[in-house]
């Protein structure tokens, strides 16, 4: 049996939707069940944060989560697909009418992405303090808790109606298929039949 972790959050509706094309039935978790069974196959309803963390630790064998998390949480995991969808990008944000002033030496950044936001700025060979915030990210700047802002960009409507604009783009991400490492040398054919089905549904869509 193959056991997949599949994400809640703002790439659920796409993941089941695409899990429905290849089981060609509908696909969904009832109420508040976490575990959904078949044939072959365990399907686990985790939060997006936590799948990458599943599929390390071998609770699951596979999974599908954003891009942004596995760079955030710098994983032992294997990267199979990009299944291109769930595309945003992770951005700097400022106050509108501030720009971002490279030289200070004490810039402030709010963000729950820590890790990424670390190592970009040091690319930059710029110092910044890192506040770590779970939510409600856009409020920071706008009460003085910190210069700027690296949160998740869709639209860009929830920055612009909280008075903020994207400064600069860090990364681009989309929904990705993870796998364990030992579980991809023991269930290889599994595992590679699953991803042939979705690089097909993928391709029929293009």
């Amino acid at each position: 049996m193959l056991t997949v972790a599949l994400p809640k959050g703002r790439i659920a509706e796409d993941t089941l939707l695409l899990m429905g094309k290849i089981f060609n039935s509908e696909f969904n978790f009832e109420g508040r069940k976490l575990i959904l069974e078949s044939k072959d196959f365990r399907f686990l309803n985790v939060k997006n944060q936590d799948v990458a963390t599943y599929v390390e630790y071998g609770a699951a064998d596979i999974g599908i989560v954003g891009l942004d998390v596995i760079a955030e949480k710098d994983l032992d995991i294997l990267d199979l697909l990009d299944l291109e969808f769930g595309k945003c990008r992770i951005s700097i944000a400022i106050k509108d009418g501030d720009r971002l002033d490279w030289s200070r030496p004490d810039i402030k950044i709010a963000t729950k992405m820590v890790n990424i936001t670390k190592k970009y700025f040091a690319t930059k060979a710029v110092g910044v303090e890192i506040i770590k915030l779970n939510g409600s990210i856009e409020l920071a700047p706008l009460v003085g808790l910190a210069d700027a802002i690296v949160d998740v960009v869709e639209t860009g409507t929830t920055i612009r109606e909280n008075g903020l604009i994207e400064a600069e783009e860090i990364m681009t991400s989309s929904a990705h298929l993870i796998a364990n490492k030992n579980s991809f040398f023991e269930k290889k054919d599994e595992i590679l039949s699953l991803y042939n089905k979705l690089k097909e549904v993928i391709g029929d869509g293009k």
